[in-house]
């Protein structure tokens, strides 16, 4: 679908140089002399380097779809995570660098959105907050205060937050997949 340079919005993914490139910042610029433009800050969906360009109101760029597909996560299988699509039963192999850190937060049975482009996986979302256990949380240190200090702990999938000094070794606590912080105890 084809749109004009000066309608690109954060978030819109689109077909430039060649490549598949997602807008993380728009401006639009009307300078005292000459015509208007729109400055995006573009992040390449295949090898995630940046660029900014200056696109014309008069210029048209394709707007690309991209197709979302719901995953089941079945298991980890040396540096590949397998999933299954929930409607036909097709297996998809992923490397666990592509998924990156946030891998440790997948859960057997877990559904994560896995976004398409002609076939080809370009993205992933797993649920925004998981539940997980404490595996070990440090002392209380006596004299903090504890209205603002936080202690480190690490999760039952190894990784390390911080929690406030109330939660102990054990505790099932709620913690967000996108920022890595603690959230609330788990009920």
């Amino acid at each position: 679908m084809k749109i004009n340079g000066n309608e690109i919005r954060p978030g819109n993914v689109i077909e430039h140089d060649g490549g598949l490139w997602v807008a993380v910042k728009t401006q639009a610029v009307k300078p005292g002399k000459g015509g208007a433009f729109n400055q995006v800050e573009l992040k390449n969906l295949i090898n995630g380097t940046k660029l900014n360009e200056r696109f014309r109101a008069s210029e048209t760029v394709e707007r690309v779809r991209l197709d979302q597909k719901d995953f089941q996560f079945l298991y980890a299988e040396g540096e590949n995570l397998v999933f299954m699509d929930s409607d036909t039963y097709e297996q998809l192999e992923l490397a666990r660098d592509w998924v990156g850190e946030r891998a440790a937060f997948l859960q057997d049975g877990m559904v994560v959105t896995v976004e398409m482009y002609e076939g080809r996986p370009i993205g992933i979302s797993l649920p925004q907050q998981v539940t997980l256990g404490v595996a070990e949380a440090d002392p209380v240190v006596k004299g903090q205060t504890a209205a603002s200090s936080y202690k480190p702990a690490v999760l039952e999938n190894g990784v390390r937050i911080l929690v406030p000094p109330f939660v102990e070794s054990g505790e099932r606590v709620v913690v967000d997949t996108e920022e890595l912080t603690y959230v609330r105890r788990a009920d």
